[in-house]
């Protein structure tokens, strides 16, 4: 695929570039808003595309071949048909989902056996089959099956499954090979570093999928519970070992300040469910911290949400009228909140793109994380 570098921060491992597919270039570093089930939840495709100008989601292989299923995907004519979405898609493997399952899965040195968390029926992933399901679904860049692994996770268990890891990467790579699209569209294929947090798995499984040549690497199994400060080392560690000339993915990361941090250890996409999550629980990011819009501190508060953002929520409504919407449980207040959130994690990569290209990133960093980390009220009353 075409990656195109373009410069690497003189303070920093920070790196800017442009990312292109068959639906369109993206300029990186870049978040895309997850659409698990062919949504991003609460936002219409229109909105995303035009007012927020997301050039990439993510969807969920997992979710997507559970509902509504390959067949009729096909018969839609692929996912961008199905949702009418004209610009890039992502999908993951579903080997979080399946890993989320512990109850429900087997694994298996062939694939990983689970029940449908939906009606209990069973199914079987190999890396071939994950590789076909994402053929119907026509991603522009789909990941590979991998074993995401738990945290703690002891060192013998890591072992076997970064191995695990390294094994099924290989049968992926063949499958994508030996498969075509099914759209008219080229499709691209991630790996998967894992190895837990050990980081002489984390080397080993990068140097295996390296000689895989893969169009990108992503890194995998963080976020998953263990402290913040070991992610971004692991972070840092893994991307030495990651080619400078192709796309690097943090997995389900995370927090506007994470995001931050790891785009100073190289990483060029992310993706998190947070801030659509936290939007629809009333819970909003702004360039000034962290509101809780229910708070009844906001009731006559008549000011913009962020005076700083210049989303369609910030342009066009007040705090007040936002809480009123969540106190009332009126839809509009979910849309209003997502719909921000989202904008500001695209403005905030954007920005941070900005910043690295003046050659100030850091000391920008620096600044705005001291601020994001603060709930405004909180400090209001102190």
């Amino acid at each position: 695929m075409k990656f195109t570098l373009e410069q690497t921060d003189k303070n920093s491992k920070a790196r800017v570039g442009v990312l292109e597919t068959a639906h369109g270039k993206m300029e990186t570093p870049i978040f895309m808003p997850v659409g698990t089930q062919g949504t991003v939840k609460a936002i219409t495709q229109r909105t995303l595309s035009e007012d927020i100008k997301a050039p990439i989601i993510l969807g969920n292989t997992y979710h997507l071949y559970l509902r509504p299923g390959t067949e009729i995907l096909e018969k839609a004519g692929g996912l961008h048909k199905f949702m009418n979405w004209n610009n890039s898609i992502l999908t993951d493997s579903g080997g979080f989902q399946v890993y989320s399952l512990t109850d429900l899965r087997k694994m298996k040195s062939d694939g990983v056996e689970f029940r449908s968390h939906l009606d209990g029926s069973k199914h079987f992933f190999t890396p071939e089959k994950v590789i076909n399901i994402q053929r119907s679904i026509g991603s522009d860049i789909m990941m590979v099956l991998d074993e995401c692994t738990p945290y703690p996770c002891e060192l013998d268990y890591a072992v076997k499954s970064t191995q695990l890891t390294s094994d099924w990467a290989i049968l992926n790579k063949e499958a994508f090979e030996k498969s075509k699209p099914l759209y008219g569209h080229e499709q691209y294929q991630f790996g998967i570093i894992q190895g837990s947090t050990y980081k002489e798995l984390r080397e080993k499984s990068a140097r295996d999928l390296v000689k895989l040549d893969f169009d990108g690497y992503a890194i995998g199994g963080l976020a998953v519970g263990e402290p913040t400060e070991s992610m971004y080392e692991l972070t840092d560690f893994t991307t030495d070992f990651m080619p400078e000339e192709k796309p690097r993915y943090l997995m389900g990361v995370g927090r506007p300040e994470n995001l931050l941090e790891s785009i100073a250890r190289g990483i060029d996409m992310f993706d998190c469910v947070m801030p659509t999550r936290n939007a629809r629980n009333a819970y909003l990011f702004t360039s000034q911290g962290v509101v809780t819009i229910r708070n009844a501190h906001y009731k006559d508060d008549f000011s913009p949400l962020d005076p700083n953002c210049d989303c369609y929520t910030c342009q066009n409504f007040t705090r007040a009228y936002l809480r009123h919407l969540f106190n009332t449980n009126e839809i509009l207040g979910l849309e209003l909140a997502s719909i921000h959130n989202v904008s500001f994690y695209l403005n905030l990569v954007r920005e941070a793109r900005k910043k690295i290209i003046e050659g100030n990133f850091v000391e920008w960093k620096n600044k705005i994380i001291s601020k994001l980390e603060v709930n405004i009220l909180q400090n209001m009353e102190e």
